[in-house]
């Protein structure tokens, strides 16, 4: 009775373990709840939200779209050489009256010196006597030919006037000349003058660089005195490599983005494309030419140039917002399931306005957070805590 007893209550035991696997085997699995916490445990790096959270996200799936095919290119902002005006001193002496500094703006035609010169000095005294000499040379010449005229005076008299007449003339001409490139080019000007010759600004813009003060003594060489600028347009040089050459032609516009504005794009225009190669790089140089009204790009700048080019090409976009940086990394959050988010790296291509294109990270069809990523992230932050 005894070993009955016992094989019963192992069978018995076996049916309760059959029912238990069977019941197991039956039942649907254990989903996300849409009111209310999981019915399992989530996997690691899975947010859950619940059903009142989750009236704070919005969720869209990225789909592929047609846009310009670019190219990008590193480059640089450069000051626009048509643009700037470096003074040099017309004629050797003293400089004085400075009137601007570094950073003043100047208008076309404002004096920003002095320079007090006998060179000067001499050249308005040899246009005076001109005129005197001119002035007496005709004269002269009125009165020979008269004579002539009632044969009165030798016909080598009358050439020697007029072969002085001419020559005064001559003189005075090239006194005017040497006037007019010393910025006297009218007599008031030159009645005015008090042996300081002014120095005007041929252009308006800013003062960028000032290499003379008060006193001090100055030549007739390549140093310039100052150095204007109008930075109203700024030049933007980049570096294309030989491959890409054949996508960029004058006229083709582009992007321009800087570390200094990073929400910020400015528009240019190619105007130049280098006739040769670095032979060290395998690139050419590529100039555009950039409004800058605000005065917002400074040369020196570094830059990245976006192309447009003539062709599309299929490309993957996202809203900025659904973008967050970190440690120098860029992700968004994907839905995998009701109420479960997980967050991904990306890579970023160019901006598309207010998208971001994604070149890695992301398929078409895959469903992002695009409102609501900071609550995510703090609940993320909860979650690394709690663990």
């Amino acid at each position: 009775m005894t070993l009955f007893r016992a094989v019963a209550v192992a069978a018995a035991a076996l049916a309760i373990a059959a029912c238990g696997r069977t019941r197991a085997a039956s039942d649907p699995p254990a989903t996300d709840a849409t009111a209310g916490a999981p019915a399992a445990a989530s996997p690691s790096g899975t947010i859950v939200l619940d059903d009142a959270q989750l009236q704070s996200i919005r969720v869209e799936s990225i789909a592929e779209r047609d846009l310009p095919r670019s190219l990008t290119a590193a480059g640089k902002v450069q000051f626009d050489e048509d643009r700037v005006a470096r003074i040099l001193a017309p004629v050797a002496g003293q400089v004085v009256g400075v009137r601007v500094k570094v950073g003043d703006p100047v208008r076309k035609g404002q004096a920003v010196c002095a320079i007090s010169s006998r060179e000067a000095a001499a050249a308005v005294a040899e246009h005076t006597e001109s005129h005197k000499d001119l002035d007496l040379a005709q004269k002269t010449l009125a009165m020979t030919e008269d004579l002539f005229g009632h044969q009165a005076a030798s016909k080598i008299a009358l050439q020697q006037a007029q072969n002085d007449y001419a020559k005064a003339t001559s003189r005075v001409r090239r006194s005017h000349d040497e006037l007019r490139v010393l910025g006297l080019d009218d007599e008031e000007a030159i009645a005015a003058f008090s042996g300081r010759l002014p120095i005007v600004s041929p252009i308006g813009g800013i003062v960028i660089e000032r290499h003379v003060t008060d006193g001090q003594f100055v030549q007739t060489d390549s140093t310039p005195l100052m150095t204007i600028a109008d930075l109203s347009t700024v030049w933007v040089l980049g570096d294309i490599f030989e491959r890409d050459l054949r996508f960029v032609s004058v006229g083709a516009t582009a992007q321009i983005a800087t570390a200094a504005y990073p929400d910020e794009r400015f528009t240019g225009r190619v105007d130049y494309v280098s006739a040769a190669i670095d032979p060290a790089t395998r690139s050419a140089k590529v100039r555009l030419s950039v409004p800058n009204p605000a005065r917002r790009l400074k040369p020196e700048m570094f830059a990245s140039l976006t192309l447009r080019l003539a062709d599309v090409e299929h490309v993957l976009t996202v809203p900025a917002r659904a973008v967050f940086l970190q440690d120098g990394r860029a992700f968004v959050y994907t839905l995998v399931g009701r109420g479960r988010f997980v967050r991904r790296a990306v890579d970023l291509g160019a901006d598309e306005g207010s998208d971001r294109r994604i070149v890695g990270g992301l398929r078409a069809g895959d469903r992002i957070v695009v409102d609501g990523a900071l609550l995510l992230e703090e609940e993320e932050k909860k979650r690394a805590g709690d663990g």
